[in-house]
């Protein structure tokens, strides 16, 4: 029997993939330094590591947009990590990038993301001002560099530098400044797809989601310019014979989601082309963002998160929810600061040597909406 190992695979990646993707023989390696696995890629072990994480497990019960107990349908932070991984696999093997790496950093990128979605975010951020303010890739690498603790040898899950760079320039509002990470201008191209992919993934969904909860009708979204040639209403090559609303909206989600993937695919190659990338140190220090919409699409996709924002994100349903939000965090977290004693023994033997209110958010954080729920009305 011919067993495939590592050094198989690294191999055929050798092979494969474009000379400026990310090769696991290649990785900056760990903080703490370890044996190779005699079956896996140093990138394949990550995304291992990340699905057995407790963390991992806990998105189930984070809420994405919608409350996960209004319907059984509706998406988690955990199913919303599955489809962002699934884009991100399919684009970077259409780049010949390392389909390893972008599944990791698409499974670990929202591994720091607190109970009531992007409501809790927000509250922990004006609780921790004086701190600096709560950022939730800073916290997914408090997870995975610290909080997990899974092995004797070491804290934390020790992932690869390529990994941990992904998630501190995964894009957000608030950038993370790392100076392990000064060196370079931007992340692995499989960072940069993660990023794009998670946009694709969110804008799609909430669409579903929204037309699901009956907050926005099909109708609504016709005026759309990116949804104009879905075929849904009848004027693109769409269906030959009726189709009911249910169906007319699993394709226009479809179709969101392929124009979007494929237009990446489309212009960060064209990028990749133009600006001579041909290798990863180019791709490091490229005096561009490399992967991204055409500028038609771009602008297609700001108008549909515009509508988002309006229609469903400020939604009074949705708005209902942040304010819960808030009064469950912001009570918790007062209570933890007058009585720490309250929070269990891991955390309160982190307050020798952190600042009380991160050893309150990190518990907070970490927390999903059901436990946070229960936790207020019992202590």
């Amino acid at each position: 029997m011919v067993l495939d190992n590592r050094e198989a695979i690294e191999r055929r990646e050798a092979a494969i993939l474009a000379p400026y993707a990310a090769h696991a023989a290649r990785t900056l390696g760990r903080t703490y330094p370890q044996t190779e696995h005699p079956f896996r890629t140093a990138f394949q072990r990550d995304r291992d590591r990340v699905i057995h994480s407790t963390a991992f497990r806990r998105m189930e019960f984070k809420t994405q947009v919608f409350l996960p107990h209004e319907g059984d349908h509706f998406r988690t932070r955990l199913t919303h990590t599955i489809e962002v991984a699934q884009i991100s696999r399919t684009l970077a093997r259409a780049l010949r990038l390392n389909e390893d790496l972008a599944e990791a950093i698409a499974l670990v990128h929202d591994l720091g993301h607190t109970p009531f979605g992007h409501a809790g975010e927000d509250v922990l951020h004006d609780l921790l001002r004086e701190c600096g303010g709560f950022n939730h890739n800073n916290q997914s690498l408090r997870v995975v560099d610290y909080l997990e603790q899974r092995y004797s040898e070491h804290p934390g899950l020790n992932l690869t530098f390529e990994v941990r760079e992904g998630i501190a320039k995964h894009e957000t509002k608030t950038k993370i400044i790392r100076p392990e990470f000064a060196a370079h201008v931007f992340p692995t191209l499989e960072a940069s797809l993660v990023d794009l992919a998670d946009e694709i993934a969110y804008n799609a969904h909430d669409v579903d989601d929204g037309l699901r909860a009956k907050m926005i009708t099909l109708d609504d979204l016709k005026t759309l310019s990116i949804v104009k040639g879905s075929g849904v209403w009848g004027q693109g090559s769409g269906a030959t014979k009726p189709i009911s609303d249910e169906g007319k909206q699993n394709d226009l989600v479809r179709y969101l989601v392929n124009t979007m993937a494929t237009d990446v695919l489309m212009e960060t190659s064209r990028r990749i082309e133009s600006l001579l990338i041909t290798e990863l140190e180019d791709v490091y220090q490229s005096s561009e963002r490399l992967c991204g919409y055409s500028t038609d699409i771009a602008e297609q996709v700001q108008e549909l998160k515009s509508f988002l924002r309006q229609r469903i994100y400020r939604h009074e349903r949705l708005l209902a929810m942040t304010r819960r939000a808030r009064e469950i965090i912001e009570t918790l977290f007062a209570r933890f600061d007058k009585f720490p004693e309250k929070m269990p023994k891991r955390y309160q033997a982190m307050l020798q040597s952190e600042r009380k209110e991160l050893v309150i958010a990190d518990y907070i954080a970490g927390m999903t909406d059901r436990y946070a729920e229960r936790l207020l009305e019992s202590t």
